[in-house]
């Protein structure tokens, strides 16, 4: 059985967000905490979390302080921020912080659906790149400006369709091991250090590989 912590002020919107990730999977448990120290309270009390879903607003304790807190002490459970701070730079610093995914609150239930899927699948999401002011800047593609090879190109792309490191393996009739390897070369061509990351990048660049 899926569990997963919703950690938000407002108690309609924590019931909303309970109600949309019922739909996705018979018995998912959503336990839910209105601020930082409710949250750690619950997550101490076992380790069969799957996800934190949290909001940056919160009344005790910054979601950017909370997102340190569990990368420290808690780094099994991936964290998807859903927040009405959208902007390029907020998400760009959830996901620096530790963050795994990212959902604007202006977003529909089902994108926050598609987060979950991919981010419980060992994906990472972010903001369509498409649909922003990212999205809308033009210049060489990543793969050109980075010096990406080919082959880099190919795994970055499926990278940045929330692929996980076996599925690209699968795609591209690769080892594991080498899609390890090409990840290890894109992070350092790009300067990140994760996926997350990389497709803060992407998004930056304008989604052009």
């Amino acid at each position: 059985m899926t569990k997963i912590l919703i950690v938000e002020d407002h108690a309609l919107v924590r019931e909303a967000m309970a109600q949309s990730l019922g739909r996705l999977e018979p018995g998912i448990e959503c336990v839910e905490a209105k601020g930082a120290d409710e949250a750690l309270a619950q997550l101490e009390k076992g380790s069969d979390w799957d996800l934190a879903i949290i909001d940056l607003m919160l009344p005790d304790m910054n979601g950017f302080s909370l997102l340190a807190v569990l990368a420290k002490r808690f780094p099994d459970v991936p964290a998807i921020v859903v927040s009405a701070m959208d902007d390029e730079a907020s998400v760009r610093r959830a996901i620096k912080g530790g963050a795994s995914g990212f959902v604007s609150k202006a977003s529909s239930g089902e994108t926050l659906l598609q987060a979950v899927r991919v981010v419980l699948d060992g994906g990472v999401h972010t903001p369509d790149a498409g649909s922003g002011a990212a999205g809308k800047r033009s210049g060489a593609p990543v793969s050109e400006r980075f010096g990406l090879t080919a082959a880099q190109t190919r795994v970055l792309e499926l990278l940045a369709q929330g692929k996980t490191n076996r599925e690209i393996a699968d795609l591209l009739g690769l080892s594991e091991g080498t899609v390890k390897v090409h990840m290890s070369a894109i992070f350092r061509a790009l300067g990140v250090s994760n996926r997350a990351q990389a497709l803060v990048v992407i998004a930056r660049h304008g989604a052009r590989l």
